[in-house]
């Protein structure tokens, strides 16, 4: 007669204590969340990487646990560095912000940090494949967050990057030929010229329109200017018309003054007391 009361007993207590797990979890994952931050703050990337780990194991809902576990990745790849181990934590880093992006597709940190990685690993050894796929990202957040300049400016970057990395192998290809040599400061012959502009010449106008936008929306942005002067170079190889190359050489001149004209008045600027 006992057994049964003394069973339900049981059954409340182990409902309750099933109930009150979760919560637990979910605290226990803040917890390390803020452990992790603290170590990451700190340059003790292993220890944070670690503890976001258990935070997203205990709570798979916490985003920030999967966007700092992909930063601290971030954080440890190293571009240019051949080793299977740097490999790994930029595509871990590629892994964890591609599962934020499963659940919330709009996730604009996400969404930037796999355009950065992608754009860091297509640097050394050059990857236009990844330059374009960084692109790609960076476009994603162009629809989601138009007025934002700075995904503009990283499309004219991996445009240029594109475009200087063609001008060069062209060249190189051009005089392995035997040919009359053509420094890199040389204007292209006209053939190679034209040549260049059918390869090249959409990437370059994309990249010189994403910086042009970058600066309406920033117009002291001095970085997208020095990008849009290095395009405007690439531009007047394409050109073969001695007047219109010209043209373009004194766009690219007047932005560098630009430039030059920024940083003086950002130099001179009073600077902000904490």
């Amino acid at each position: 007669m006992e057994r049964k009361p003394r069973s339900h007993f049981v059954l409340i207590v182990l409902l309750a204590c099933l109930a009150v797990v979760p919560g637990c979890d979910k605290l226990k994952a803040r917890d390390l969340l803020n452990k992790g931050v603290q170590a990451y703050k700190g340059g003790q990337y292993d220890a944070a990487i670690e503890d976001f780990k258990q935070s997203k194991q205990l709570d798979p809902s916490l985003t920030n646990a999967r966007l700092y576990l992909a930063t601290a990745y971030s954080a440890q790849y190293i571009p240019g560095a051949p080793s299977e181990e740097n490999v790994r934590m930029g595509e871990q880093a590629i892994s964890e912000y591609k599962e934020v992006l499963a659940n919330d597709p709009n996730n604009l940190s996400a969404i930037d940090g796999i355009g950065a990685i992608l754009y860091n690993m297509g640097g050394t050894p050059f990857d236009a494949k990844k330059f374009e796929e960084s692109k790609q990202y960076h476009l994603k957040h162009i629809q989601i967050k138009p007025e934002d300049p700075e995904s503009y400016y990283w499309i004219g970057v991996i445009d240029w990057s594109l475009a200087y990395r063609g001008n060069k192998d062209m060249r190189a290809d051009y005089n392995n030929k035997g040919k009359k040599p053509v420094k890199d400061t040389d204007p292209m012959p006209p053939a190679l010229a034209t040549d260049f502009r059918a390869k090249q010449g959409a990437i370059v106008d994309e990249g010189i329109q994403n910086l042009q936008r970058a600066i309406q929306l920033k117009p002291d942005y001095d970085d997208a200017m020095a990008y849009l002067n290095l395009l405007y170079r690439q531009k007047a190889d394409m050109e073969t018309d001695a007047k219109t190359r010209d043209e373009d050489v004194k766009t690219a001149d007047d932005l560098v003054e630009k430039v030059k004209a920024i940083k003086q008045k950002k130099m001179e600027a009073p600077q902000p007391t904490s």
